[in-house]
């Protein structure tokens, strides 16, 4: 089969390696039609790095994937060889004290794909994954859509987690795939009045389209001013932060109502943020920083295929495998008015 490899800095070597050989009782080896870049894929091909996880070359990154079961193993249940399945690429340990309460995501031997130290990830043909990982598309739901519900279901937790009620205003900041997928998901839960912001003006543009009552381009107008200005001064309920930037993070402290929640879904380059303060204590805001997903892959779905996340329309570039590099920069850069990338193996 091929895969693609991770060789140094912005460069990708795709060559053959070897097909899945025995797989153990409780797997099942799926053949990939779609993975997705990820924010998070694109700090390893930048900066080979995501704080304390660092890539050591070769390797293979990627985790939002899609795909057609091949094969499974004796003790398999889930699913049957022909299934076409969404995979959650969170491989918890299930004994630890943390997946005993139910917190999976904080698991600390978690194995997640594409992750340096823990599993190999999904830019490659094949792909074996225990059964646990794997989810049935409806009809309605192609592999585009499959691949894009492993982040959904992330912005659905966030906004669960947020605990956002229908009476209250939001501020998404960034609308690049997570900003929009949250922005989508505080709608399909409920919400008074949505701003989105962000820098590239077919991402404003985008944030319209998902469901903005408000799109800001952030390098035209003042967003503190004008949020505050829109809000009658309070600033909302729910700040999302999704851009993984400093003046983002500087942003939702300020637009945030007093005893409002600011959610850090965003990965910043850096091994660190700052906040105010002076602001945080006075306003007393509850900081929520959101660690992947938890038990909303099946919600998610539901929301996917009833149209309320409309899942397929953040994906706007396809890639063969042999052009990964291509796609890689592509996305980086912005360019094209790229919102989600898909590599088709």
């Amino acid at each position: 089969m091929k895969q693609a490899y991770l060789t140094g800095p912005r460069r990708f070597d795709v060559r053959e390696a070897p097909e899945p050989g025995e797989i153990g009782p409780h797997e099942a080896a799926v053949r990939l039609k779609a993975v997705g870049i990820c924010g998070s894929d694109l700090h390893y091909f930048a900066e080979g790095r995501i704080g304390s996880q660092v890539v050591e070359y070769p390797f293979t990154i990627g985790h939002e994937c899609a795909g057609v079961v091949e094969r499974v193993g004796r003790a398999v249940t889930r699913v049957a060889a022909g299934d076409r399945v969404a995979i959650d690429p969170a491989m918890p340990c299930g004994q630890c004290e943390w997946c005993r309460k139910g917190r999976e995501n904080v698991c600390p031997r978690m194995r997640f794909l594409g992750c340096p130290g823990q599993a190999e990830g999904a830019l490659k043909q094949v792909l074996v994954m225990p059964e646990r990982c794997l989810f049935r598309l409806p009809e309605s739901l192609g592999f585009d859509e499959g691949a894009v519900l492993e982040p959904a279901a992330i912005c659905a937790y966030a906004v669960a987690q947020s605990r956002l009620a229908p009476d209250e205003t939001v501020a998404v900041l960034g609308s690049g795939p997570m900003g929009l997928l949250t922005l989508a998901c505080a709608s399909a839960s409920g919400r008074r009045q949505a701003f989105a912001t962000d820098l590239v003006p077919e991402r404003v543009e985008a944030a319209r389209r998902f469901g903005a009552d408000a799109a800001l381009n952030r390098r035209e107008v003042d967003v503190v001013g004008t949020i505050l200005d829109e809000t009658g001064g309070r600033g909302v309920d729910v700040v999302y932060e999704c851009a993984g930037e400093q003046d983002t993070v500087d942003q939702a402290v300020q637009i945030a109502a007093p005893g409002g929640r600011v959610s850090i879904i965003g990965i910043p380059a850096g091994p660190r943020i700052e906040l105010a303060a002076d602001l945080v204590r006075r306003k007393e805001l509850l900081i929520i920083n959101v660690r992947r997903q938890n038990r909303t892959v099946e919600r998610t779905i539901e929301l996917a295929a009833a149209g309320a996340v409309p899942v397929g329309k953040l994906v706007t570039h396809h890639f063969p495998l042999e052009r990964v590099g291509e796609a890689f920069e592509l996305v980086a850069g912005y360019r094209d008015g790229v919102l989600k990338a898909i590599v088709q193996p």
